[in-house]
């Protein structure tokens, strides 16, 4: 073939290779976005398809170019293919289509692997066959790496820190419907501010809007504050059913936590007291040990009362906010492993050598957010059914507190440049929830079994992308 049709047939494999990658993120990543949104109750499928749609796409648009630039050029030294451009295209044509191939498999049986591992694992196994161990940038992937440990970690403590504050302030309250209605606008101003900040101070800079971090922090307070007023409007036409059992259910509950916080007082009180003084302590202790249990045991008739249902259908609203918030925190986060790849090898393509430097452009971010979108819509339920209802019971306020703590652990990795596991993140933030209702709460062979898809993922992606690029070099 001539040297023009030898470039269109490069391109061409480039945009559906990077196309077939992002359409696997959506397949097998959407799990991490609205997955949780779906098992818990509050969104449809269809619903979710919908919101993410919008969302995926705005965040890979708007705030992707950072970490797909990480991804491009932090993994494989460019510098060692200045003399074989073609090398290099062959690489990360065979990068795109090793992760995305795996990425399929692993969502036809519903395993929630990351696609960064995917991608990550495919760049490196290209350019060890290529270079040896020294074409790698070893620096960079040990960064990636530490994110993997990181990022589930804080997602769950932070999770794990919200659903607590939750407890706290809503249900372990003696009137638990007006702990919530007091409980949501704070929580929407903060939600609606991240998100905003992010978007504006960081997204604008694509549309040559680049405002300084003050003027950003401020119209985000100003969106955060107008989601906050117009929530407590909405709560105040959210009429509740309120019934005499479920006001004494709920008070019996909140004297049942009293009695037993005093409980744990009048121990401290009891080691530190004298010999005289103990044995007061002691007949306190036993009376009011008498009491908590006959609160305790009234408490527990009917603990699936209507009072928290109301709770949990207010928390639906809040859990549909987190999921747009880390629906747009994933797009911005993991377009990366489909551009990343493709904006290196067309650019190499283009110039016919390859750059240090270039800029991510816009249209392979939205190509990339189509095509998370059409994965989504397609093919996103088998992985979804995974994270939402096979790890731990899922409820709208559980929901929320995951979705929370993934969504703001994503969003600082993406300010960071970090590309993260989105599936290390969202799981973490899940195993959070649980654990905060403790380990039985688990279902522990479901996590097992994605702990070792995970461990798989790496060395799957390597071995397929020798594989693709050993293939691609015969017919070029």
């Amino acid at each position: 073939m001539n040297e023009m049709e030898y470039t269109t047939a490069l391109m061409t494999l480039a945009l559906l290779f990077g196309f077939y990658m992002a359409w696997n993120i959506g397949a097998n990543d959407v799990a991490n976005a609205m997955g949780t949104s779906v098992g818990s109750g509050a969104l449809t499928f269809k619903r979710a398809v919908i919101l993410a749609a919008i969302l995926e796409f705005a965040g890979a648009f708007f705030v992707g170019s950072s970490v797909s630039d990480t991804v491009r050029k932090g993994i494989v030294d460019p510098v060692l293919f200045e003399g074989d451009p073609q090398a290099f295209v062959l690489g990360m044509l065979s990068a795109l289509l090793a992760a995305g191939m795996w990425l399929q498999i692993a969502s036809y049986f519903g395993w929630p692997v990351s696609t960064t591992h995917s991608i990550v694992g495919a760049i490196v196994g290209f350019g060890v066959v290529y270079g040896g161990l020294s074409a790698v940038e070893w620096g960079g992937v040990g960064k990636i790496a530490a994110s993997w440990v990181i990022s589930p970690l804080m997602s769950g403590t932070i999770s794990f820190i919200i659903f607590q504050v939750v407890l706290h302030r809503v249900f372990y309250r003696a009137d638990p419907i007006k702990a919530v209605r007091t409980f949501t606008p704070y929580m929407v101003f903060i939600v609606l501010a991240i998100m905003t900040l992010v978007m504006v101070f960081k997204g604008l800079k694509h549309l040559h809007l680049d405002l300084s971090f003050p003027i950003a922090l401020l119209v985000a307070s100003g969106v955060g504050l107008l989601g906050a007023i117009v929530s407590v409007f909405l709560l105040r036409r959210y009429k509740t059913d309120d019934t005499a059992d479920d006001q004494r259910h709920a008070r019996e509950q909140y004297t049942t936590r009293a009695m037993t916080r005093a409980l744990k007082h009048l121990h401290r009180a009891r080691r530190s007291a004298g010999v005289e003084e103990r044995a007061s302590i002691d007949a306190v202790i036993k009376e009011t040990r008498s009491l908590t249990d006959t609160s305790s045991k009234r408490a527990n008739l009917g603990s699936t009362n209507n009072e928290f249902r109301q709770v949990e259908r207010i928390f639906i609203f809040l859990q549909i906010l987190t999921a747009c918030f880390v629906a747009f925190a994933h797009g911005a986060n993991d377009v990366a492993n489909a551009i990343g790849p493709l904006s290196a090898a067309v650019q190499t393509i283009n110039q016919g050598a390859v750059a240090a430097t270039s800029v991510v452009p816009m249209w392979a971010l939205a190509l990339g957010g189509v095509g998370i979108i059409v994965g989504l819509a397609t093919y996103g339920w088998r992985v979804m059914e995974t994270v939402g209802k096979k790890i731990t019971e899922l409820t709208p306020s559980r929901g929320f507190c995951a979705e929370f703590g993934a969504a703001t652990t994503i969003v600082i990795a993406s300010k960071l440049a970090l590309p993260i596991s989105t599936t290390h993140t969202l799981v973490g933030a899940v195993l959070g929830v649980g654990l905060a209702r403790g380990i039985g709460a688990l279902n522990l062979s479901t996590v097992r079994d994605i702990a070792l898809s995970w461990v798989i993922t790496i060395p799957a992606g390597a071995l397929l992308a020798v594989i693709f690029y050993k293939t691609l070099s015969l017919i070029f």
